[in-house]
């Protein structure tokens, strides 16, 4: 056991491997077997997908606006390399790589359920007369705002703050104000995003 939670690699790998059994078991007793490896079988698999990438990245939203940039200050000056050099890089990688599997899952997900235009015109292509469509689409459009901000505001400016790009010494703070306010934005956002991906779950 000691050899597979001391390296993440095999952590994960069991985590699949127990899932996958999982799922043999639904195959086997819930009556999946007449559509295994099936359409509803891909949409669900998508769907799991979808919200693993989703967690890894609230998850990592979550850590840097509840946990790293609250905590900055209180970290003496000598360590905040190890920061700033070390662990943001990689939980950024994380961090945008989630934000991108989770809108890439998302839409593969609304459509292999047939909504995805319904809920991307927020239920205007079918007269405003499902309100699930509406709720999901809110969600969708608040989480495409999201995913935006990560890739073409957020990391950008992340880089520059960071020194991972060459830029001038003067322009770093401002770069790093900018990427904190969109990831507070972001952080902002993801309450009610959730609540619309929710609660179209239980519109019927």
């Amino acid at each position: 056991m000691a050899s597979i939670l001391t390296s993440l690699r095999n952590t994960v790998i069991a985590g699949f491997v127990l899932a996958a059994v999982l799922l043999l078991m639904y195959l086997n007793f819930n009556g999946w077997e007449g559509y295994a490896l099936g359409h509803n079988f891909w949409a669900f698999i998508f769907r799991w997908l979808h919200v693993i990438s989703g967690v890894m990245w609230i998850g990592l939203l979550w850590y840097f606006n509840f946990v790293q940039i609250p905590n900055m200050p209180n970290i003496p000056d000598e360590q905040k390399p190890a920061i700033g050099k070390v662990i943001a890089p990689a939980a950024l990688w994380w961090f945008r790589w989630g934000a991108m599997a989770t809108i890439i899952t998302g839409l593969i997900v609304a459509s292999m359920n047939f909504y995805l235009l319904e809920a991307l015109t927020l239920g205007a292509i079918e007269g405003f007369a499902n309100p699930k469509n509406i709720a999901i689409g809110i969600g969708m459009w608040l989480g495409t705002i999201m995913w935006f901000n990560v890739w073409f505001v957020i990391w950008p400016n992340q880089k520059i703050a960071l020194g991972l790009v060459d830029a001038p010494a003067e322009q770093k703070p401002g770069a790093a104000r900018t990427a904190m306010l969109f990831s507070r934005t972001n952080t902002l956002l993801s309450i009610p995003m959730l609540f619309a991906m929710v609660s179209a779950q239980n519109i019927y």
